[in-house]
Formats: structure tokens, C-alpha cells, sequence
């Protein structure tokens, strides 16, 4: 497809509570509604036994299946004008049960750029201590994963084997890149 114009208008084909399907020229693509962002946790549990890292899995309707994800919300979807790192503290907890003392910001990046104009923050936390069973709110129905970071890469590939998805972040665990500056 070519770049429409500058001035090619944006319509609104269809808006939801949280995603809005828009049209600019021939690309169709999905955003967020009332221009939520979204706060995903890279949570590094530096305990006795070892480098953890936490990981969610639960079921996501359009995959039609569980997935495998690092622990992560949307900031402010309730109305309120919360920042990225409320978000997260918030979201771990709720997810995972863990609370950290230690947040490191990232940055932001770009969900699926080819189809969606979302991008998420990415934190990290450390210093983690569990307070609660996780789980999620409501009917979400997270399971917690307390992964070894030096068997990340047979977790992954045994969630797969079982029929999970496996979302995109994760692979940042498998090439290590990012968790050698940490």
C-alpha cells in the first residue's frame, strides 16, 4: 500500500470502550479509544534461588486460546489520569501479586506498527516481594508464572507445545538482549 497524503483525512469506521477501527486512504488499521496507552511490566524476581522472571498466561478471545505475556495493563482505562508507572505497579499487583520497590523505565514501543497504532511502555521491576495471589480482576483468570531465567527458553517452548500463544515481548527473554543490561 502507498503513504496517503499528509492531508488524507482519518475516518472513524467503528469505535468500541476501548478500540476504534479508523481508515486513511487504503490503510485500515485499529487504535485505542480516548488515546489510552498501555504499561508492560518486565518483572525480575532477584531471589536466593535464583533470577526469575514473572510471566501471565491467560485466555485472549481473539486468539481464541491462552496466551503467554509479560504482566501488563492499560493506564488510566478507568477515566482517571494515571501515569505509566501507577499503571504498572497497579497491573503487577493485580496480575501477579508481586509488588516492586524498583521501576526502571525502558521506553516505548510500537505494538504491531503495520496494523495498529498502539504503543505501550515498557517498565522494569525489581525488588519484588509477593503480597497476594494475582489472578487479575474480575473474570480474567491469570495464571503466574515464576520462570528461571536460565530456563526461559524451555518454559516457552513447552507453553507452545501445549497449544499457547506466545506474545511477541516474550521473545525479548529468549534473545536476552535487554536482561543483560539489567
Amino acid at each position: 500500500m502507498s503513504r496517503p497524503a499528509p492531508d488524507t483525512p482519518i475516518e472513524t469506521r467503528w469505535e468500541g470502550r476501548f478500540i476504534t477501527v479508523k481508515q486513511q486512504g487504503t490503510w485500515e488499521y485499529v487504535s485505542r479509544s480516548r488515546g489510552i496507552h498501555a504499561a508492560v511490566i518486565l518483572a525480575i524476581d532477584d531471589a536466593p534461588d535464583g533470577r526469575h522472571v514473572i510471566l501471565v498466561e491467560q485466555y485472549r478471545v481473539p486468539m481464541g486460546r491462552n496466551c503467554l505475556e509479560l504482566p501488563a495493563g492499560l493506564v488510566g482505562d478507568d477515566g482517571s489520569a494515571e501515569d505509566y508507572e501507577s499503571a504498572a505497579q497497579r497491573e503487577l499487583e493485580e496480575e501477579t501479586g508481586y509488588q516492586a520497590t524498583r521501576w526502571q523505565t525502558v521506553g516505548e514501543f510500537c505494538s504491531s506498527p503495520g496494523m495498529v497504532s498502539e504503543s505501550f511502555t515498557l517498565l522494569v521491576a525489581t525488588g519484588l516481594t509477593k503480597v497476594g495471589d494475582g489472578g487479575g480482576v474480575d473474570s480474567e483468570d491469570i495464571i503466574v508464572h515464576r520462570v528461571p531465567l536460565a530456563g526461559i527458553a524451555d518454559f516457552v517452548a513447552a507453553k507452545r507445545a501445549e497449544g499457547c500463544g506466545i506474545d511477541v515481548r516474550v521473545a525479548m527473554l529468549l534473545a536476552g538482549g535487554l536482561l543483560g543490561n539489567l
